[in-house]
């Protein structure tokens, strides 16, 4: 399976998407179970419950039983309105962590409320086609409340000016009606983009070169045999070369291995396989929090050579995520976000 092929397809009742890059799993997405809780994109009118004393956050009631969590939620009174947009997966037995600026996203745009201008994506170098995209924009949000924004990114390029205009108006409308619908008992106001509808979404540039979407292609493609893959703890480096990533309560760990490899670059060249490697493979499992890489023996003159490598792999994938730096102990930590549900979790008979 040569080129960018998305497959969509339906797993023990549940959509599924695979993106396979050169027959190589590159990225995939299913709807977890309707007992997973609030998820990510969703949007919901939520009414304050209790500031966390010493935490300065705020827990939030959203509504048949669920709960969020606002940080930085100074000044908010218990029984506030407010509207929240759900900003990431809540670990077990915690309140989802939520945000007070909702983006309503499309393929090819995104409305920002409270965050007004005309912003073309830096990814569109060319300035004729950047003029041509903010005539459509500027034209488009005419008559959108005050104050609302608007992002066009990287897939907008070279688009008909009438796909992009309708693509524009259903998010201006989405966002207008939405944010002006904020007094009322706690609900769910927008539901969290489907896995299909994600695939559509995120996945357009660069332009698939395929879309499959018949009955059963996940497994007439090999994308099963790859999930199975992802979902084994051993993620294969370079060579003989290997690492083990496994989720924990309060961490990820992982552990990089040399194999059979005994040259003196040895190290080295597993600890930058694996920077390549890392933010792929945490994205794709679904893992996130506190990463901390228990790497192979190196000089510790390559400690900046392979910081470099793992800051760009992470730059490259778009993850929200902080380079901590090295602990006394040797160890390297990272903090990612927790955007999606773990695989081991969501996966029709994985086991966490």
């Amino acid at each position: 399976m040569k080129g960018r092929v998305v497959l969509l397809d339906q797993v023990a009742g549940r959509r599924a998407a695979a993106l396979m890059v050169d027959g190589h799993l590159a990225d995939l997405l299913i709807d977890p179970p309707e007992t997973a809780g609030p998820q990510p994109g969703a949007i919901y009118r939520a009414v304050a419950d209790r500031p966390m004393k010493g935490q300065g956050g705020l827990t939030l009631t959203l509504g048949d039983g669920e709960k969020g969590y606002l940080r930085a939620a100074k000044g908010l009174a218990p029984g506030t309105t407010l509207l929240v947009q759900v900003a990431g997966v809540a670990e077990p037995d915690k309140a989802a962590p939520v945000t007070l600026k909702p983006l309503f996203k499309s393929r090819f745009a995104i409305i920002t409320p409270d965050a007004p201008g005309l912003n073309i994506s830096r990814r569109i170098k060319d300035e004729a086609e950047r003029d041509r995209l903010l005539e459509i924009a500027h034209a488009t949000m005419q008559g959108a409340p005050d104050g609302h924004g608007l992002i066009l990114r990287s897939a907008a390029g070279d688009q008909p000016e009438e796909v992009l205009a309708e693509d524009i108006a259903a998010m201006r409308d989405l966002a207008a009606a939405v944010m002006a619908d904020a007094v009322g008992r706690a609900e769910l106001l927008v539901d969290a983009p489907d896995a299909h509808l994600l695939a559509w979404r995120d996945w357009a540039e660069p332009t698939p070169d395929e879309v499959e979407d018949r009955p059963g292609c996940f497994e007439a493609s090999g994308a099963l045999d790859a999930i199975e893959e992802a979902l084994s703890t051993r993620l294969r480096l370079t060579g003989d070369a290997f690492a083990f990533i496994e989720p924990t309560r309060a961490l990820v760990a992982v552990d990089v291995n040399t194999g059979g490899d005994t040259s003196l670059s040895a190290g080295l060249k597993a600890n930058l396989a694996l920077a390549r490697s890392l933010p792929g493979a945490l994205r794709i499992k679904g893992l996130g929090g506190q990463v901390v890489l228990d790497l192979a023996p190196m000089p510790k003159k390559e400690r900046r050579v392979f910081e470099d490598a793992l800051r760009r792999a992470f730059r490259q994938d778009g993850a929200e995520a902080v380079l901590a730096g090295w602990t006394p102990l040797g160890h390297y930590e990272v903090q990612r976000k927790r955007d999606r549900f773990p695989l081991a979790q969501v996966w029709p008979g994985a086991h966490s």
